[in-house]
């Protein structure tokens, strides 16, 4: 019996879902297989209010080269795919906008290797999307179109993904932010219970997403300032619009960095502060029992012409004499401590 190879969430080809849009009135898309993507592809001139949507995955090595064979995209999509981590970016290549987007997967935990990456080539008619990990924005999107909700062009496909990507950000500071929340109520309750180490942990996962997520500005702006032909002025407009909106999630991330930086410092001084206190109660023991371990020591010597030996009263000297070094030792010590704060 001969085994089937696996599909890795595909079908044989790698595709993981297709739609065809503008056939429908009310702007819906209707799905797509393979056989289907391949006959479109080779007749797209005979439909030029159409516009296709193939997902590829691409742990399934058939993708890439049913992309090669069927498909005439630029080669700066195939060399993004092999690229290693970069920030989000969408830039012009033929007339076509190539897109790497960085995503969180989707159950996302605050781990830096939650984040992967989607490349996207949208031209007028076309759109080609390939992922190697199942991501939260592309499964949004996928509702959303599987739901009945109109796209009105390939680009405002774009514009939906990246605005779904904010969403998910949105979600992922959101939550970062009620755990900051509650390390700072604590401390301000006098509870220490939360190590710097994990809000550090947080911090690089933050500082990585913004890393990753934010589009690098000078492609970007290239593209909103000459933007192809085929893109239509509300397109453009909305894809500024998104860009901006994605910019403010970024802002918010960087100023919860700068909270959680204060409190790891903070947390630093209470710990600092703490380790003070214990070496000075420490130090008191160690100051306060010095004069009678020296005493005791002297006196306990097994030789002879030990003072007070002979002496009715010599136990109660050598008491007096003791209690009157250690009073003076912890005077000493303790003026020591309030001369230091």
């Amino acid at each position: 019996m001969q085994t089937a190879p696996p599909s890795y969430g595909s079908d044989q080809s790698g595709l993981v879902c297709g739609y065809v849009f503008g056939r429908e009135a009310d702007g819906t898309g209707r799905p797509l297989d393979t056989d289907e993507a391949r006959v479109w592809l080779k007749n797209r001139a005979h439909h030029p209010t159409e516009f296709i949507w193939l997902h590829y995955n691409l742990a399934n090595t058939a993708s890439e080269k049913w992309l090669h064979e069927h498909t005439a995209l630029p080669e700066e999509f195939y060399e993004s795919l092999h690229e290693g981590p970069r920030s989000t970016r969408i830039e012009l290549a033929d007339n076509t906008l190539i897109a790497v987007v960085n995503d969180v997967l989707h159950d996302f935990t605050f781990d830096p290797s939650d984040i992967s990456t989607l490349w996207l080539s949208v031209d007028k008619q076309v759109v080609i999307s390939a992922r190697r990990k199942p991501l939260k924005a592309v499964d949004v999107l996928r509702n959303a179109v599987r739901g009945g909700e109109p796209i009105r062009s390939s680009v405002e496909l774009l514009i939906h993904l990246l605005r779904d990507q904010a969403d998910a950000l949105i979600k992922i500071v959101r939550d970062a932010i009620a755990t900051v929340d509650g390390i700072e109520d604590n401390l301000l309750a006098g509870k220490l219970n939360t190590k710097r180490a994990s809000l550090g942990h947080l911090r690089r996962v933050l500082v990585r997403l913004q890393r990753l997520l934010a589009p690098e500005p000078a492609a970007l702006f290239r593209l909103l300032q000459r933007p192809p032909a085929w893109v239509a002025e509300i397109d453009a407009q909305e894809l500024r619009q998104s860009t901006e909106e994605f910019s403010m999630v970024l802002a918010d991330m960087a100023s919860l960095q700068e909270r959680i930086k204060l409190i790891q410092e903070e947390i630093a001084a209470l710990v600092n502060e703490g380790n003070n206190h214990s070496l000075f109660v420490l130090t008191v023991v160690t100051v306060l029992a010095l004069p009678i371990n020296i005493i005791a020591g002297l006196f306990g010597m097994n030789v002879g012409g030990i003072p007070l030996a002979d002496a009715a009263h010599g136990f109660w000297v050598v008491v007096a004499i003791v209690a009157s070094f250690t009073v003076i030792a912890g005077f000493l010590a303790f003026r020591r401590q309030r001369d230091v704060r």
